[in-house]
């Protein structure tokens, strides 16, 4: 039966070995479950809850991704949107997270409905090759940032902003160690080699204290319980941006941001795990793209009812077509993995900020890796990537980063007597933004 389903001959696979590539899979994200919660549980969500929704959307998600498409892509809550939902929704623009949650419900609807038009394909043609890398390149050095924070690495300082932290303090000493242990890890192609990273370093927090009496990891009162009830987040997402034109004059470039990031992660995840596969057409094209995009859209609503940043497809996905992985059965695989490890809440639960935030780091490094794609010999085309690459860390916003980015592009382009460079949507896009940087109204909220 899963052979005929899945195809598994057509793709020269067999049964054990997706099983395998979707462990494979699985143990290269798995981090997310306790990366995710840590993030978001800074705008005062639950995260107990956060943990077992992260799993619950991640099982659905890809479960979705599988039997639409048959493709060994897996999904879940993605690094970098839940940093911005946090740090520029949440806490940069103060607004509740059950707002942000309505925002990312309101994005799900609008991909939904660009999905089955077919619009967003052609909304993601038109905006410049370039700038998708330097967004993925942004939030790449936007999460490491994070991680070193967290992890007690960078600290701030009044005098120059940020300054080095107290490396000889145990969590960040631990930190550092474990950003050289899954560096390590990874460049010795250790299958799951950031969660291995993760468990190693929780592991030593045991014995390492944390200069409050206490040590870094600190053990459960059992390894084994039942998840944690999503209820604290479940259907908690409200709409009060959609009440007056002030409040949803704040809400539009967010929900925009939101719509432009989801699509880059999420069209390249598929394009670039499927070339690995095998899957592109001889043209170019991606077979059953629009299957994709629906499984994309549909995740993302139900991260938002769930309670969560939006579901994007993963690029560790990769790691399971090396293994072997095809079809969907790969997915499938993973997403139960996802529902099993609901049992082990406990122990995801301790791994502490010294843990997870060398995975943030690792994860920045994949990110920032893409920059070699664009082509800085070309100063008119580096100009607007560069700007965007320093200023989503800069700034702390990812929203401010492309907005910047979009708007020295626009800006270039007509200086250069050039304006078709730039498309129509993408002059659009770049208008609303500069309306709300310079509180020009209506976007004066």
């Amino acid at each position: 039966m899963l052979n005929r389903f899945f195809k598994l001959d057509q793709h020269g696979t067999t049964v054990g070995r997706e099983i395998q590539a979707g462990l494979t899979t699985f143990a290269a994200m798995a981090y997310i479950l306790a990366v995710n919660p840590g993030i978001l549980a800074n705008t005062g969500m639950d995260k107990g809850a956060l943990v077992t929704v992260t799993a619950l959307t991640a099982a659905l998600a890809t479960t979705l991704m599988a039997l639409l498409t048959n493709y060994p892509i897996a999904m879940a809550p993605g690094m970098g949107i839940n940093a911005f939902f946090t740090f520029t929704i949440c806490l940069g623009k103060g607004l509740p997270w059950s707002e942000a949650l309505g925002m990312v419900f309101i994005n799900g609807i609008i991909f939904l409905t660009l999905s089955i038009s077919g619009v967003r394909e052609k909304i993601m043609a038109s905006i410049p090759h370039s700038l998708k890398i330097a967004v993925t390149c942004g939030i790449g050095l936007f999460i490491a940032f994070i991680g070193l924070k967290n992890g007690g690495v960078i600290v701030a300082n009044p005098a120059t902003f940020v300054s080095a932290g107290d490396f000889s303090s145990g969590p960040a000493a631990l930190c550092l160690a474990g950003v050289l242990l899954t560096i390590i890890l990874v460049a010795r192609r250790v299958p799951g080699a950031i969660v291995v990273s993760i468990a190693i370093i929780t592991l030593i927090g045991l014995f390492v204290p944390a200069g409050n009496g206490a040590k870094v990891t600190q053990l459960p009162e059992s390894f084994l319980a039942l998840p944690h009830s999503p209820a604290p987040v479940f259907l908690k997402l409200t709409f009060h941006f959609l009440t007056s034109w002030t409040a949803f004059s704040i809400a539009l470039p967010l929900i925009l941001t939101l719509l432009l990031v989801d699509m880059f992660d999420n069209i390249g995840t598929l394009i670039g795990v499927t070339k690995r596969a095998g899957l592109l057409a001889a043209d170019g094209t991606l077979p059953r793209a629009g299957r994709a995009l629906l499984a994309d859209s549909l995740a993302t609503i139900a991260s938002a009812l769930f309670g969560t940043s939006t579901v994007v497809s993963y690029i560790e996905s990769a790691s399971g077509v090396e293994a072997g992985g095809r079809t969907g059965l790969t997915s499938l695989t993973t997403a139960a993995f996802f529902l099993l490890a609901l049992l082990f809440t406990p122990l995801i639960l301790i791994v502490p900020a010294a843990a997870t935030a060398p995975a943030l780091v690792v994860v920045g490094i994949f990110m920032m890796q893409s920059v070699i794609e664009i082509p800085m010999n070309d100063f008119k085309i580096a100009a607007p990537a560069v700007l965007t690459i320093f200023a989503i860390p800069l700034t702390f916003s990812i929203a401010e980063g492309i907005g910047l980015g979009l708007i020295s592009a626009a800006v270039l382009a007509l200086g250069l007597g050039k304006p078709k460079s730039l498309t129509t949507v993408g002059y659009l896009v770049a208008a609303v933004f500069f309306l709300q940087f310079f509180k020009i109204w209506p976007f004066s909220g």
